[in-house]
């Protein structure tokens, strides 16, 4: 059985087998693909610290665009994988066919390393892709899963270069004498499988590059005219700015926003109510500022109303007071938001009731809502009904 296994998977091996691979070749693709995950992976839980904050966290409100980029990074970067994971599989495939899988310890680990590595990689980076659509066809929970996933990829991927380490080092540099000896002259590779090495990274570059450059336009904006397969686009929505959540995903209709509605403050002192006529009697101040959502796409956009800091003076609590902010959603894992004093203290920190110096449409959530420089958009509670400090 162990003999038919072994002749099994050297025939395979043989049929897949292309001298086109090389190690130089799975080093060089090994390095892009690395890249591209740790920034998604830094990226990634730079905006989960910030969603799930521990008690060291720092804020930062400057620059305004920070997490505009960072999530935009994220995922781009995770997009730019997709391709480069399929291609460092392709180059080292008939490895994996080798029977025994194993003889050693080393191998041991090797080898699980990539089986652990490909498998959650290859969950996450589709659940993620699928996540940019809002599209949810599974039952379990996507952000905390998306979350440990990233850790067991990082782990792994640091289990496999610690044990690939020697080989990586050999064919690092493209002069190391391993990486200079080729199992036949390139115009024989070219010539007996179609393809030489340098084509095969080259189309590599330019299939990455081209879903990147057709996706990340959501994100950036001078990719905005080659963005084709994003899933948002900007300048797109009510008063040409993206929802992410409309007032019917929420539950919220016109009835909730009538002319009774007021937002309540409530501080140790005791609660107060504000009416919309009197939050827009009170001092206007009005800031460009990015919406940024943690699918990647983000927009910048005018926004007009009360700075927090003079609203927190005028029920006469500290401007540097950590809030919570509370929707008018029926349900939802961000009906409550906890505020941080590093924003409610910050100048460019608003209860917006205009966008484009008209009143907030509703799916942008009317009456008022929050924005505040370098929060996630899951953060910029809309639809507010009241605050209280904490």
């Amino acid at each position: 059985m162990t003999r038919f296994l072994h002749d099994r998977m050297d025939a395979a091996a043989t049929t897949f087998a292309s001298p086109v691979r090389s190690k130089r070749l799975t080093v060089v693709l090994g390095r892009w693909l690395g890249t591209s995950f740790l920034i998604c992976f830094a990226t990634g839980l730079f905006s989960h610290l910030l969603q799930n904050p521990p008690a060291w966290m720092f804020y930062p409100t400057w620059p305004l665009w920070i997490y505009q980029l960072t999530q935009g990074l994220h995922v781009t970067t995770g997009i730019a994988a997709i391709p480069l994971l399929l291609a460092k599989l392709w180059s080292v495939y008939p490895l994996l066919l080798q029977w025994p899988p194993f003889k050693s310890l080393l191998q041991v680990l090797e080898r699980a390393s990539i089986a652990i590595f490909v498998s959650a990689s290859l969950v996450e980076l589709a659940t993620g892709l699928l996540n940019s659509y809002k599209w949810y066809p599974w039952a379990f929970p996507f952000r905390q899963t998306h979350y440990w996933l990233a850790w067991v990829i990082v782990g792994s991927l640091a289990l496999h270069i610690a044990v690939k380490l020697p080989v990586i080092t050999r064919h690092w540099s493209r002069k190391s004498p391993e990486s200079m000896e080729m199992p036949a002259p390139e115009t024989e590779v070219a010539h007996r499988s179609g393809i030489s090495r340098r084509a095969f990274l080259t189309t590599i570059t330019a299939s990455t590059a081209l879903v990147v450059l057709t996706t990340a336009g959501q994100s950036f904006t001078w990719l905005s005219p080659v963005n084709f397969f994003a899933p948002r686009s900007k300048n797109t929505g009510p008063q040409g700015v993206p929802v992410n959540r409309t007032a019917a995903e929420a539950q919220v209709t016109t009835g909730d926003v009538g002319s009774d509605w007021v937002l309540t403050v409530q501080t140790k002192a005791g609660v107060r109510s504000f009416s919309l006529p009197q939050l827009r009697a009170m001092p206007q101040t009005e800031h460009v500022l990015p919406v940024a959502c943690v699918e990647g796409w983000s927009q910048s956009a005018l926004w007009r109303g009360v700075r927090f800091k003079d609203l927190l003076a005028a029920v006469g609590a500290p401007a540097a007071s950590d809030l919570q902010v509370t929707s008018m959603e029926k349900s939802g894992n961000y009906r409550r938001m906890t505020m941080p004093a590093v924003y409610s203290r910050d100048e460019k920190t608003l209860l917006v009731l205009e966008l484009h110096g008209e009143p907030l449409d509703l799916d942008h959530g009317y009456p008022a809502r929050v924005m505040a420089p370098g929060r996630p958009g899951v953060l910029q509670t809309k639809w507010v009904q009241s605050l209280e400090v904490l």
